[in-house]
């Protein structure tokens, strides 16, 4: 590749994966936790800890994979010139919709902070799976860019 990125472009790829793997696992943890929380009794012991878990997981390795993601997601896309591309639009899209879900998962952590839960455990049992299912689908367009 010779972009603007040049010789960085490689290690500019490693920590957008890295970042991506890191937040997916997030994504995939954090409804498992609401799960959890939803089926425990508001109050306790037991929530107390789901509560600190939930924070520190969406604070300390979601919400940074995300920016380092995106940021580094970006200068990618750029080098490459995927925003000319087809493909990269439904990916794009895709991203923003899990970033959005991401937004979502920080608001039903606060509610749970709060003791203000909304949300039965079967809610988070279909939403832990729509991470999975839009991360084959980039998974997909960016390995095949179909069109």
């Amino acid at each position: 590749m010779t972009g603007f990125l040049g010789q960085a472009y490689i290690w500019f790829l490693i920590i957008h994966i890295l970042s991506i793997i890191t937040w997916m696992a997030g994504l995939f943890y954090l409804p498992r936790l609401f799960v959890y929380h939803a089926q425990a009794n508001a109050t306790g012991e037991p929530a107390e800890t789901f509560k600190v878990m939930e924070r520190r997981l969406l604070k300390a390795i979601m919400n940074p994979s995300m920016i380092i993601a995106w940021v580094f997601g970006i200068a990618l896309a750029l080098h490459i010139g995927a925003f000319a591309q087809g493909w990269f639009h439904v990916k794009l899209l895709l991203v923003i919709v899990m970033s959005a879900l991401h937004m979502a998962m920080g608001k039903w952590r606060k509610d749970f902070e709060a003791n203000q839960n909304k949300h039965g455990h079967k809610f988070y049992r279909v939403i832990n799976e729509i991470p999975t299912a839009i991360l084959v689908v980039i998974v997909i367009l960016v390995k095949l860019k179909p069109f």
